[in-house]
């Protein structure tokens, strides 16, 4: 028999990171591929059979709670427990204790974005349940992540959080995996320097207790949104495998090649637009080019205009700007030319004075 699993989502924090956008929005609804980040965290959840799902949210909570709801959209049971402050991983797990009983959980950070789900992770915990089970990826500077330690055969023997001199360049995933055993750890340690419960706290306080800690070191694409150039890399990654899909209005005079997604009520006039790309509903792209890795949400226009590597939040215009790359623009954005100012110099010379001026 299948035992009992819950997810615990952590859909709090500040999102300092990704400002000014996060300023007016939760950094998890933040969408790729014109999707919140959120939403492809509960479909894996979903996926792995996994129902009962208690929603960690803070100052964003009615935000949250108006895009999830009560989870039936994605199959799920959504309960929202509240945290008046962001005081680490650790912390969300203490304040849940009541909802998740005595069951097993997977404790999922909201803003992770992890290609290929989550389901083989669960079934593997399932299959030998251990106390605790964290995933791990290889990264370029480990110095910015919970960073884990391993032994020859592979066994975890040591967790730090964000070390000035990390021991490997194994960070840990957001994605954990524990038995009730982790609540007893978690009321056992102490708040970091950074006046936070850490989970790789508890994690090292059950390894120093003898209990058994596993890991699974992922090959795959994960990727932690919190920052501007990783929300532009996953949404060129899920980008990637979308399937052409033209439901919008195309006029004669426009060009659309290789993967684009034009939603239904989308119009594109005399453009073109280069794949991978999608065109939310409503939107109109008019004599413009959209170029590929590009996610454009819905209502926005798009005139005289060339756009490429961006993500364009819902209800924005862009209008005779030239060329715009590598740029995340959020909810209700006008871009517009600057007014054209007379050029002129203004100089104050001294005596046998020299001066070369480009017109």
């Amino acid at each position: 028999m299948v035992s009992q699993m819950k997810a615990l989502v952590l859909s709090g924090g500040a999102g300092t990171r990704l400002r000014p956008i996060t300023h007016t929005s939760a950094k998890q609804l933040v969408p790729v591929a014109n999707k919140p980040v959120l939403f492809y965290g509960l479909e894996s959840i979903a996926d792995a059979g996994i129902t009962d799902v208690g929603m960690i949210v803070g100052d964003t909570a009615e935000e949250i709670e108006n895009a999830v709801g009560d989870g039936s959209k994605f199959g799920l049971q959504v309960t929202y427990i509240p945290q008046e402050k962001p005081l680490g991983l650790a912390h969300a797990v203490l304040i849940a204790r009541d909802w998740l009983g005595d069951d097993d959980f997977v404790m999922y950070l909201g803003d992770n974005f992890i290609v290929g789900g989550i389901t083989g992770l669960v079934d593997e915990f399932r299959r030998h349940r251990p106390d605790a089970q964290i995933l791990l990826t290889r990264v370029a500077d480990p110095r910015a992540f919970g960073v884990a330690e391993l032994d020859d055969s592979g066994q975890v023997i040591g967790l730090e959080e964000k070390p000035d001199n990390p021991k490997s360049d194994l960070a840990l995933v957001g994605v954990y995996l524990f038995t009730p055993a982790i609540h007893k750890a978690v009321r056992a340690i102490k708040p970091s320097w950074r006046g936070e419960l850490e989970i790789t706290h508890a994690i090292q306080h059950l390894i120093d207790y003898g209990a058994d800690v596993r890991s699974t070191v992922i090959h795959g694409y994960w990727k932690d949104t919190g920052n501007v150039v990783d929300m532009l890399e996953v949404n060129r990654s899920v980008l990637e495998g979308m399937e052409r899909r033209i439901d919008g209005e195309v006029d004669d005079r426009s060009e659309t090649i290789g993967r684009v997604v034009i939603e239904p009520g989308a119009r594109i006039v005399n453009s073109r637009i280069v794949g991978p790309a999608v065109i939310g509903s409503g939107t109109v792209v008019s004599d413009s080019y959209v170029g590929p890795f590009t996610s454009i949400a819905e209502n926005c226009r798009i005139s005289d205009s060339e756009l490429e590597f961006s993500i364009v939040l819902r209800d924005s215009s862009i209008d005779g700007v030239g060329r715009i790359e590598s740029s995340l623009i959020g909810r209700h954005v006008e871009v517009t030319p600057a007014p054209s100012v007379p050029s002129a110099h203004r100089l104050v010379l001294g005596d046998h004075s020299k001066v070369q001026i480009h017109s």
